[in-house]
């Protein structure tokens, strides 16, 4: 076996009895907790397809004892998804380009010049890491009013340019960048901002894939700050949808509001599967060290 392929016990390890039962147990673990995290996706997406009669029985059947897969389309009818989708994505793909130039900027200035102060200005936002976030929502909504911009979508652009931990992240990432290659470029001519744009982003592109998939959980779950902006139904992001017109209404029936909930829990599954990778980095990037 390759040392790379090692894993905590080796082929050896597991001949002995204690380490077999070790493993034993470390398994039986794991799979309790796969179960447990699978469990739930699982009884949505049976409870969607049931009657609604059978949802609310008792004892409840984990599975159905009568598909209905008519209920994905009445759900598709009773709310219109790909409207609030949009929403969501609007919100996404502002905040990612934000989240580029503004922090990316930041970022880099902070790391990779000569910036008057800049340990100083590290530690004071690595400070604000300690301000509960609730704090400042009654302040930023106060701006936001004053400014205009409620039931616009600048309402999530704009506080997404003064996230400290996304700016402590991508610090982080540029200072582990071999200056080296910043030095060359200053002597060829380049300016900052084109070191910027030609070698910090394209080398940075683990750690802005990082950022998008942790952008798009926010976007996608938060519900509270965007039913506090955003006004009118056509600007609704889904999370603020399903909690006004599905979690919150009584009169739905209980299988149809399951099957919302399965078709809205998609798309972050397989985000997840396709880029877990990135996420895993992510985790791994997310010690920020001064």
């Amino acid at each position: 076996m390759k040392s790379a392929d090692r894993g905590i016990l080796s082929e050896h390890d597991l001949k002995k009895t204690s380490n077999k039962f070790v493993y034993g147990i470390m398994v039986f673990f794991i799979l309790v907790m796969v179960f447990t995290m699978l469990y739930p996706i699982l009884m949505t997406m049976f409870n969607g397809l049931k009657s609604n009669a059978e949802v609310n029985s008792f004892p409840p059947h984990f599975f159905p004892q009568e598909w209905h897969f008519s209920n994905l389309k009445d759900a598709l009818n009773y709310i219109d998804l790909l409207m609030f989708l949009r929403n969501t994505l609007y919100i996404f793909v502002g905040n990612m380009i934000v989240t580029l130039i503004v922090l990316g900027l930041a970022s880099f200035s902070i790391s990779r010049m000569n910036v008057p102060y800049r340990k100083v200005f590290y530690f004071f936002f690595l400070m604000t890491l300690f301000i509960p976030a609730t704090s400042y929502m009654i302040p930023n909504f106060v701006n936001l009013k004053e400014l205009g911009l409620l039931n616009q979508y600048a309402a999530f652009w704009l506080p997404a340019g003064a996230n400290t931990f996304y700016f402590l992240l991508l610090k982080n990432f540029f200072d582990g960048i071999h200056p080296e290659i910043f030095e060359a470029a200053r002597i060829d001519g380049a300016s900052e901002p084109r070191s910027f744009f030609s070698i910090a982003v394209p080398l940075s592109v683990p750690i802005f894939a990082t950022l998008a998939i942790f952008i798009f959980s926010t976007a996608w779950n938060d519900w509270f700050w965007p039913s506090l902006v955003m006004h009118t139904e056509d600007k609704y992001t889904l999370a603020t949808a399903i909690y006004k017109y599905v979690i919150a209404v009584k009169a739905l029936n209980t299988n149809i509001k399951f099957a919302i909930l399965f078709l809205v829990s998609l798309p972050p599954i397989l985000v997840f599967l396709l880029f877990q990778k990135f996420i895993m980095r992510g985790v791994s990037l997310s010690a920020v060290k001064g």
